[in-house]
């Protein structure tokens, strides 16, 4: 369908959806125009790690309710990327390893760390490997964008997501839910998708003992069909559970416990090799979503998670707080990566990475001043295991090394309310690395360690009430660690990341809370980039090699027309080039930096009427963004339309939902050096039913 009709018959849609209620709408406005459900909904956040108002947090961040994540169907951390400025969340082909871009910055797979931070209940997510979080009996999601080094330490350089469960209490609730539904376009013949859902929470002892529990399963077949067997090569499959305890022993201390699970049980990555990649095997260039293996990809990974967090209100203005967790991630996968029947290149791989984290904190609030003092330690170990198939001895191989880590840090963050209209933000983070890499093949042995200390300054201004600007510096860092392969001690590690970014932004509510503006501007400055180098025509390693320059803005609006429709919007622009960046292969001045969308934008309205009625559409888009450093290869823009239908009532509710109702192919081409295509995910329509207790 033509790039412009589509924005096109999306707007007409919405357009016609509020013409045909203009008669009720009319009417409604005088009447309900200043009941509170004619306001927006004033959400608070805790994204400097203390509970405030989201229009008075100094810095670009969005966040979503309940109510929000459910209305916008956000089942994943990719749905959830959909509907922030600046945030592209890449699937790299296999189930559980996604890899975030905020504002352009991303952390090179190779590396196994993230740019984006993923916080689950305080529980950090240190690696791609398992980047990804159950949307299930969630109370609120709070994405951050800007360095975040400050408060959550290394591997926060660009952003945070932080991600709330709902907190069991004395209100007992529950919800079952179903989802039938069909892929808009397959190989195979069974394009099924279905997912169920459960939540209980209540008390066990009124005002003293709670309990939460929430399951889900998962299954889609595959649209991948592999000729071979004539089966679908990509089916996925996960079980997912989550319990919650807390106590309540005493007014001021509140303790939880929440430990979780996830199991996956599917088929091989939704990849393919690209034509170059085909030339390079020797092999003919593939049908489009078919593959001819002659071994069967699996993917039998699965994580799991506990934590323990203890509030204590020790008094009006202070409050100590606890978070001990640990997790655990077993990456086990088999996959043929020549997709042929031919035994090029084979893999089997099972890993496994545990983080064990203690982060002790101490609140002080008394209206004017509100301060933090933390400190913050972890463990990591990771077991790297896989061997590699080949009828070509040159690329068989068995890998089996260690990796083990320990963080400390200590931080700081103030608030100053300096008079009426002017308030201070300062913080500061020391924080150190030592790790260990130990390869038990050839019994290489080596150590490193980095350290950074991260600042952030911000001023606030508020010139009339519900307007608050801002201007803030602030610092980010991204950890060293090590080329695994290398053989040349020059290249067996490499150094920290960092980032200083300068933002100023505005917070705006007009109307009696009716509609919301945010706006911000941003330039970011990027030193000894993790970059691939090529230091010989078949060696590249992950080195500090670049410099980059980043800058961007964003916009997001949210308005409520009336008690019943709502309108929001989300648009973001980044534009992130190689100051310096050269190698043996080339030099990279001026091109811009790899998995960096150009745009970001969402644009939605929503109906939720009182007789039950209820609908929504949304228009999601992406620019392009590169590949590789050469920008040889890259993804192309691309735009998709979702929508949902349904009839709402106290406890039931039933919707017809579609996400990329136009079966959108927005495939990526050139991924690894041009080797690969990784399909994006067809067109899906069905039928969603819930039920509440």
């Amino acid at each position: 369908m033509n790039l412009f009709f589509k924005p096109i018959l999306f707007l007409g849609t919405a357009i016609l959806l509020f013409s045909a209620h203009l008669p009720a709408i009319a009417g409604q406005t005088l009447k309900n125009q200043s009941k509170t459900s004619e306001k927006l909904e004033t959400i608070t956040v805790t994204a400097q790690k203390q509970e405030e108002n989201i229009q008075d947090v100094p810095m670009g961040i969005t966040a979503f309710t309940a109510q929000g994540i459910e209305d916008a169907k956000i089942e994943s951390v990719s749905d959830l990327a959909d509907f922030i400025p600046s945030l592209m969340i890449f699937g790299e082909g296999a189930t559980g390893a996604n890899t975030p871009s905020m504002r352009g910055v991303h952390a090179p797979f190779e590396t196994l760390t993230l740019s984006t931070g993923l916080f689950m209940d305080g529980v950090p997510v240190q690696s791609v490997l398992g980047f990804e979080a159950t949307f299930l009996d969630i109370e609120r999601v709070e994405v951050l964008r800007g360095p975040q080094g400050t408060l959550y330490g290394k591997n926060t350089e660009a952003g945070v997501i932080n991600i709330i469960t709902r907190q069991p209490d004395n209100n007992f609730r529950g919800s079952v839910s179903a989802n039938i539904g069909t892929l808009l376009s397959s190989e195979t013949d069974d394009p099924l998708t279905q997912t169920y859902t459960i939540n209980l929470s209540g008390p066990i002892k009124t005002d003293k003992l709670f309990i939460g529990i929430a399951g889900k399963f998962h299954q889609k077949d595959g649209f991948i069909e592999n000729t071979a067997t004539n089966e679908p090569a990509d089916d996925r499959e996960h079980w997912f559970g989550r319990a919650h305890l807390r106590w309540t022993p005493t007014d001021q201390l509140d303790i939880s416990f929440i430990t979780s699970q996830i199991e996956y049980d599917g088929g091989g990555v939704n990849m393919n090799l690209g034509g170059y990649g085909a030339s390079v095997f020797g092999l003919s260039a593939p049908d489009y979503r078919k593959v001819s293996s002659n071994f069967k990809g699996e993917n039998n990974s699965s994580g799991q998670s506990q934590s323990l967090k203890i509030n204590y209100e020790i008094n009006d203005a202070f409050r100590l707080t606890s978070v001990t967790s640990r997790r655990f991630y077993n990456d086990k996968l088999t996959n043929d990566w020549d997709f042929s029947s031919a035994t090029l290149k084979h893999t089997d791989k099972d890993s496994e990475y545990t983080t064990l984290s203690q982060e002790l904190r101490l609140n002080y609030n008394n209206g004017g001043v509100k301060w933090i003092a933390g400190v913050y330690g972890d463990k990591d170990e990771a077991e790297y295991n896989a061997e590699n198939f080949s009828d070509y001895p040159s690329m068989a191989n068995v890998r089996d090394r260690d990796v083990d880590g320990n963080t400390y840090a200590v931080f700081t963050n103030l608030t100053c309310l300096l008079s009426q209209r002017f308030s201070l933000v300062g913080g500061l983070r020391y924080e150190t690395i030592q790790k260990e890499f130990q390869n038990n093949i050839n019994a290489k042995n080596i150590d490193d360690s980095w350290e950074a200390l991260t600042p952030k300054f911000a001023l606030e201004y508020r010139p009339l009430p519900g307007i608050m600007t801002y201007i803030s510096a602030s610092k980010g860092y991204r950890a060293g660690g090590f080329n695994f392969l290398s053989t040349d001690p020059e290249y067996e590690s490499f150094d920290e990341e960092e980032l200083w970014s300068y933002e100023i932004g505005a917070k705006n509510t007009f109307f009696n809370n009716r509609l919301v503006v945010n706006a911000s501007i941003y330039l970011m400055d990027l030193s000894d980039m993790q970059v691939s180098e090529t230091v010989a025509p078949t060696e590249s390693y992950i080195t500090n090699a670049a410099e980059a320059t980043g800058k961007g803005v964003e916009l997001e609006l949210m308005g409520k027309i009336t008690a019943g429709l709502t309108i929001m919007a989300g648009f973001g622009y980044t534009d992130i080039e190689f100051d310096d960046f050269k190698d043996t292969a080339g030099d990279y001045q001026g091109n811009t930096s790899t998995y960096s969308p150009g745009y970001t934008f969402n644009i939605g309205a929503q109906y939720r009427w009182e007789n039950g009625f209820y609908a929504r559409a949304d228009l999601i888009g992406y620019g392009e963004m590169y590949f590789d450093k050469a920008n040889e290869y890259k993804r192309d823009a691309y735009q998709i339309v979702n929508a949902k239908i349904g009839y709402e009532t106290e406890h039931f509710d039933v919707y017809l939902y579609g996400k990329n109702i136009f079966d959108e192919e927005y495939d990526s081409y050139g991924y690894y050096g041009g080797y690969y295509t990784i399909y994006s995910d067809p067109g899906e329509v069905g039928l969603q039913v819930t039920y509440r207790f």
